[in-house]
């Protein structure tokens, strides 16, 4: 099988490039990313010399682009491509309307261009967070109305439903899947876990919103490589699968835990004013896919953030490039005439 894979060079991203490739010896990838602040190619440097493996720099909304890739035998399409950070979103939406939105239909257009001549599978990678927020009880499930409450996950909401529509109405072979919040290897430092390891390795404030009381679903991200795995290969077409871990930590926890794990004082963490429409709680109802696919999680978040915190340890030629902006400049320079 060939499979189109859009932002490959993500977290979640190059860690399922590696499992597929791994798991799928027949199998060949094509990577398409933008490598904007989160796309990094060193995530994937060891497979540049892989006849199975193959990077092309270019962006999703670029139509023609796109066409022209689909039209090479693409038998399925990962769209992981998206600008993910609440932050970023609230500071500039445009980017997110851009990408998440306008891209995802722009992948969805190609698919509709060949169908039904060729039937692509188009699995599109989505979030809880376009469900909005929970109380202290209760848990996402795939029939939960979507609640979204940052321009993040609006725009993440606005792409489901158009590859809803695209399945409802041209027949295209899609699927979603809704993911809790990932962590492991070669995740972008400014998301919290990474965050956290990386001040507390410099010794450094860990910063926390609020009261550190917003609680978060972890799951550790080859765990979530799986669960994709299982939904394009054996998921319904036209359905929407809920990904969880199992493991609801409020994001204080997160952070003293990290701080336990590398023998670093509480006293580093530091409350910061929180965020504006910062969701109190995700909780993760995924007992579809358990129950449908035979998909559950294998890592605890003891193992997982065990495992996590021993990669940036081992690796911090890594997240010190990135921190400083050094591997943009090199990228930028790399592709200036291509």
């Amino acid at each position: 099988m060939k499979v189109l894979v859009t932002g490959g060079c993500g977290f979640i991203g190059s860690n399922f490039i590696r499992y597929f490739l791994k798991a799928y010896p027949d199998y060949s990838l094509i990577n398409i990313d933008k490598l904007t602040y989160a796309g990094n190619l060193e995530n994937l440097s060891d497979l540049s010399h892989s006849p199975r493996y193959h990077f092309i720099r270019g962006d999703i909304t670029d139509a023609p682009r796109i066409e022209e890739l689909i039209g090479k035998g693409v038998e399925a399409i990962v769209n992981f491509a998206a600008e993910s950070h609440v932050d970023r979103s609230i500071e500039d939406p445009s980017a997110f309307m851009k990408t998440n939105v306008f891209g995802t239909f722009v992948l969805l257009e190609a698919v509709r261009k060949v169908f039904p001549k060729r039937r692509i599978r188009f699995l599109h990678i989505s979030t809880d967070e376009v469900y909005g927020s929970l109380g202290k009880s209760g848990a996402f499930t795939e029939a939960t109305p979507l609640a979204p409450n940052s321009p993040y996950s609006a725009s993440k909401t606005a792409a489901d439903m158009l590859v809803r529509a695209y399945h409802y109405t041209y027949g295209l072979p899609a699927t979603i899947t809704r993911c809790s919040n990932n962590y492991g290897p070669y995740q972008f430092p400014e998301k919290l876990i990474p965050l956290m390891i990386a001040n507390a390795l410099e010794n450094k404030e860990l910063p926390i919103y609020g009261d550190g009381m917003n609680v978060r679903d972890w799951i550790y991200v080859e765990d979530h490589c799986r669960a994709l795995d299982a939904v394009l290969h054996r998921g319904k077409e036209g359905e929407i699968y809920n990904i969880g871990g199992r493991s609801e930590k409020p994001n204080l926890t997160v952070a003293k835990t990290i701080l336990d794990l590398l023998g670093k004082p509480h006293s580093l963490i530091r409350f910061v004013t929180d965020r504006p429409g910062h969701d109190r709680r995700y909780a993760i109802d995924f007992s579809k896919i358990e129950r449908e696919l035979g998909w559950k999680p294998t890592v605890s978040f003891e193992q997982g953030i065990g495992l996590t915190v021993a990669w940036y340890q081992a690796h911090p030629e890594w997240w010190k490039k990135i921190r400083t902006g050094e591997y943009l400049d090199y990228y930028n320079r790399m592709y200036r005439d291509r």
